[in-house]
């Protein structure tokens, strides 16, 4: 019995969400199928991360332990094999036995696709969000310069556990242009749950003249450390899930999905 770890890069539009949960279609429900098929007892898998129905992956990272007498290629080969067409697996190798893709992991990269345009174009908006007038983006990156840094973000999204706290360390967020195609990339430690669905769609709110970059920087005073509940409702509602993708997380020694 040996640990592996794995990349795992999925078009998110048919799955309801990475966790397995009965009577609906997942990654994680796809990917036990497959590896069940090599021998592995059905059990949840390690993730680094949990995305909701509908978000997509180009670096989600997997762990899983499983008997193999083959090389590790093999293992990736058969298994991309098995897996449907809306799953990939890209990388595949052994592992520490003790590692654990969400908490050993040092951040995690998100990126949320934007089109600025005013007709539909359906071969590009399975991967992206379409708005129109187009949005004020020097003013989205204006305020996106104020998210990185180790702050409350208890006002964009809920902590995985009740009780724990929403402090995370933003590490990087900004937008980058290229014509009307739109990408705002943001990078910390861990995020809350749709803190970047409901990062974007503040940030949009603000491209369309809706809010004000003060009222953002109000939402990122930490009303936690004051002993109040978080303003969540303040916030804007989270963007739609098809815009957004996993691009990887990183670990220690510079390895990544």
């Amino acid at each position: 019995m040996a640990r592996y770890q794995a990349t795992i890069a999925y078009d998110g539009t048919a799955f309801w969400g990475f966790q397995a949960q009965p009577g609906f279609r997942t990654v994680e429900g796809e990917l036990r199928s497959a590896l069940g098929t090599l021998g592995r007892r059905d059990e949840p898998l390690l993730a680094g991360g949990r995305t909701d129905a509908g978000v997509h992956a180009a670096g989600q990272v997997i762990a899983f332990d499983l008997a193999w007498s083959h090389p590790a290629e093999e293992l990736q080969r058969a298994l991309n094999a098995l897996l449907p067409d809306d799953i990939a697996c890209p990388a595949l190798g052994s592992a520490a036995e003790d590692f654990h893709p969400r908490y050993h992991a040092l951040k995690r990269c998100y990126r949320y696709r934007v089109i600025a345009a005013p007709w539909p174009d359906p071969l590009r908006e399975r991967y992206a969000l379409r708005v129109w007038p187009a949005p004020d983006v020097d003013a989205m990156t204006a305020a996106a310069r104020d998210l990185p840094g180790k702050k409350d973000f208890g006002a964009f999204g809920s902590a995985p556990r009740e009780g724990s706290h929403t402090v995370r360390t933003v590490l990087r967020a900004d937008w980058l242009r290229n014509g009307e195609e739109l990408e705002f990339w943001i990078e910390a430690d861990a995020f809350l749950f749709r803190m970047v669905r409901t990062i974007a769609g503040t940030l949009l709110q603000l491209g369309g003249g809706r809010r004000t970059r003060e009222s953002i920087l109000g939402l990122l005073e930490t009303p936690a450390a004051r002993g109040q509940v978080p303003p969540r409702g303040r916030a804007a509602p989270p963007a739609p899930a098809h815009g957004l993708c996993l691009m990887r997380i990183e670990y220690p020694g510079g390895g990544q999905g």
